[in-house]
């Protein structure tokens, strides 16, 4: 079984809306596109680390159309670039029909059972999502997402589309590694650790 791993931005209250410009996404009347920019220098620098262990995309339509006009272009130079231009990429869409990025993909039918048979399928290194936040809610919802990479920045942005929204199931994570940035950010990895444990704390733990 591969694994599937979500790298996400995020602000300090779970918004990923638009994180790199202000017309990225402005559904819902986002005003705040951009907020991930001020931090961009450290994520640049972040950006090729664990990129051998990538072996795929899966992409959601909005951020897959974002990535397929804009990686060909940067170059093979560029080491994400090179990585994201030849491995395949997969992308969840009801309207796509074709996908023209080199070794492109598009899932019909379920999400949820052709993420599911494509993580039985034998392959390379794991699955990776990034952006897409239509699409985690999804895979949340249909227990698909085994470790999160999560990059969280010191911002509060109080409206936008959240990482864990609706689809998210109950599960405790354990943390397998963190560091943060001179600036701040957070870029944290969780790996699934079963059910959600829950108990009862009142006054007699007091005594």
């Amino acid at each position: 079984m591969r694994k599937l791993v979500v790298a996400a931005f995020s602000s300090l209250d779970g918004v990923m809306q638009a994180p790199g410009g202000p017309d990225e996404d402005r559904d819902g009347g986002f005003e705040h596109g951009g907020w991930m920019v001020p931090y961009i220098d450290e994520m640049l620098a972040e950006s090729g680390a664990g990129l051998e262990r990538v072996g795929a995309l899966l992409l959601g339509r909005r951020t897959y159309d974002i990535f397929a006009a804009s990686w060909p272009l940067v170059g093979d130079d560029n080491p994400v670039a090179a990585r994201w231009n030849k491995i395949p990429k997969y992308v969840a869409s009801r309207t796509v029909q074709t996908a023209e990025w080199h070794n492109s993909t598009v899932l019909t039918g379920d999400v949820g059972e052709a993420v599911a048979e494509l993580k039985r399928q034998p392959g390379e290194g794991e699955i990776h999502v990034h952006g897409s936040i239509d699409l985690i809610q999804t895979l949340l919802r249909h227990d698909l997402v085994d470790e999160l990479e999560l990059k969280v920045f010191p911002v509060l942005i109080g409206s936008g589309k959240r990482l864990f929204g609706a689809g998210t199931m109950p599960r405790s994570l354990g943390l397998v590694e963190t560091r943060t940035t001179a600036n701040g950010v957070t870029m944290s990895t969780y790996r699934r650790a079963g059910e959600l444990r829950t108990g009862f704390y009142g006054a007699e733990f007091d005594n």
